[in-house]
């Protein structure tokens, strides 16, 4: 009997049930001497095509595909190859496989987790394509007729949009992190999932029998029948917890005191608001909008933007706080040549970039201001230091409402214009952007890196990024006190929002919404319901 504990739940859950041990065949390119590059071009363009067929249906179903055939049919993905196959001696595969990798990069290299999981929604397309460009069958998960346990290295969407629930009873990854469309996906059917378990399949064998807890992070290894007694009576257990939260759905976040706070959703697309709805939020609390530009061949148009705030403006309409674009740092752009910086996370980013490419800020503003004529619609811009940033970006929007104005182009004239509290000069100079702003969202994530000066992503200093360290807890309490003050809402929608641990704290400190992961939103529900 083998013990495992794990510390990335995310799917929670319990299983017990056999292993299916999944095993990717292997996808490395062929040897062989290409011929003209009009017939590896040709070839390429046929496997591309037969996947994105295959995606279109899927689309239908799921918003995560689409995003896919975006990956599949992107200029950059046909030009890289094409230049490889026009500049060098490799066939196809070989070019397939080196541009892939270079696109894959680019969002794995970053330091955000959620920005860095977005590079296994490349590799998936690569994995696709390239299975139909070696002739090769892809193994397939929706032919299971017993109960499982799928162990594997990782899991692409496409495999796990195959699989039957019915058999499906949890999946335990080597690889992969909890914002993964994996990981998202797992949640929506239901599956208890356990991703990043480092050497999981060197201890098990195909039909060992395995317990995992994805509620505690727990998974035994070929259990005695004392712990299959004690893993039957924690699954009922389980099972009751979930129908009592589920019923708890309805219910408005009220503390036992009165205080009515807002529960909200962080998303990065419509598909995630859509996960999200099914649990009674009271909104969208960050709507990160950078994925539109990451996630493209080029600066999304007006147009472009404006269906996609506008979808989820009438899928959510008490609330969509649109974070305006929030590049740099770490997260790049594959068709914007950003200059090499000393320091990203402290150089040109977010609101800095929009205020210098005044003309590509006010199309996403123009966009959102027209996505407020169909549900309640907040502006909300990041790294705010000055006054001066502040003041300029409401501006521009002014700017936008006079131009939307003067083509007859509805938008809501009183939208709500707000601030990411996450650097310690908008935490000193928080009384007086309360004036300014109509409301605040405290990021932790950035704002504890940024007062502890402890890089979030530095494995040999993780244990001294605390955000309950005094000198966080303490900025927390002057900003919602700066907010209060001039009677503005003061949210947060960074990680500690959606923690157990630091709920009451918030509730205590006067923080009126919290906006988190859908994951955590049945969870939070409870803790505010039974707080004094």
């Amino acid at each position: 009997m083998v013990n495992i504990k794990v510390d990335k739940t995310a799917s929670r859950g319990i299983a017990v049930a056999p292993a299916y041990k999944y095993q990717e065949i292997e996808l490395s390119p062929d040897t062989y001497i290409p011929g003209s590059v009009e017939e590896e071009t040709e070839k390429f363009y046929q496997a591309r095509d037969e996947v994105m067929e295959t995606l279109k249906k899927l689309s239908a179903d799921n918003e995560i595909f689409a995003a896919h055939m975006e990956i599949a049919g992107d200029f950059m993905l046909q030009e890289g190859v094409i230049s490889k196959l026009q500049s060098g001696q490799q066939n196809v595969q070989q070019a397939f496989q080196d541009t892939i990798e270079e696109i894959a990069a680019i969002f794995t290299g970053m330091d955000d987790a959620y920005m860095k999981e977005r590079g296994a929604d490349v590799k998936d397309i690569g994995k696709q394509i390239m299975a139909r460009l070696k002739g090769t069958t892809l193994p397939d998960l929706g032919n299971m007729d017993r109960e499982y346990i799928v162990v594997a290295k990782d899991l692409y969407p496409s495999d796990t949009v195959k699989m039957d629930t019915r058999w499906v009873k949890g999946i335990i990854t080597e690889e992969g992190g909890v914002t993964s469309h994996v990981s998202i996906m797992a949640k929506s059917m239901n599956i208890p999932a356990l991703v990043g378990v480092k050497g999981i399949l060197a201890h098990v064998e195909d039909g060992m029998t395995i317990c995992m807890d994805a509620k505690n992070g727990e998974i035994i290894v070929d259990p005695d029948k004392t712990v299959l007694d004690e893993y039957e009576d924690k699954k009922n257990a389980y099972q009751q917890e979930r129908l009592r939260l589920e019923q708890l759905r309805m219910q408005p976040a009220v503390t036992k005191s009165g205080k009515r706070v807002s529960l909200c959703a962080n998303v990065g697309n419509v598909e995630d608001i859509r996960h999200a709805m099914v649990m009674n939020i009271d909104g969208v609390g960050l709507f990160r909008s950078e994925f539109l530009y990451m996630e493209n061949t080029h600066f999304p148009t007006e147009e472009e933007q404006f269906a996609v705030y506008k979808e989820a403006a009438v899928l959510c309409p008490q609330e969509l706080t649109i974070r305006t674009l929030d590049i740099g740092g770490d997260k790049e752009l594959p068709y914007y040549q950003f200059e090499k910086e000393e320091n990203p996370f402290l150089g040109w980013r977010a609101i800095r970039i929009s205020l210098e490419l005044k003309d590509m800020f006010k199309e996403q503003l123009r966009a959102i201001l027209r996505a407020s004529a169909y549900g309640h619609v907040r502006i909300m811009f990041p790294m705010i230091i000055s006054l001066w940033e502040l003041q300029e970006s409401k501006k521009l929007v002014e700017e936008c409402k006079e131009e939307l104005r003067q083509n007859g182009i509805a938008y809501d004239e009183g939208i709500e214009m707000g601030m990411m509290m996450e650097t310690p000069a908008s935490v000193m100079l928080a009384d007086e952007f309360a004036k300014e702003a109509d409301f605040f969202s405290i990021g932790t994530n950035d704002l504890t890196q940024y007062i502890l000066s402890v890089d979030r992503g530095n494995k040999k200093i993780a244990e001294r990024y605390d955000s309950f360290h005094p000198a966080v807890l303490k900025a927390i309490g002057q900003i919602i006190t700066a907010g209060h003050k001039e009677g503005i809402k003061v949210g947060m929608c960074g990680e500690m929002a959606g923690d157990s641990k630091a709920v009451p704290i918030l509730l205590e400190m006067g923080l009126d919404e919290f906006s988190m992961s859908a994951g955590s939103i049945d969870y939070a529900r409870e803790l505010i319901l039974n707080t004094i």
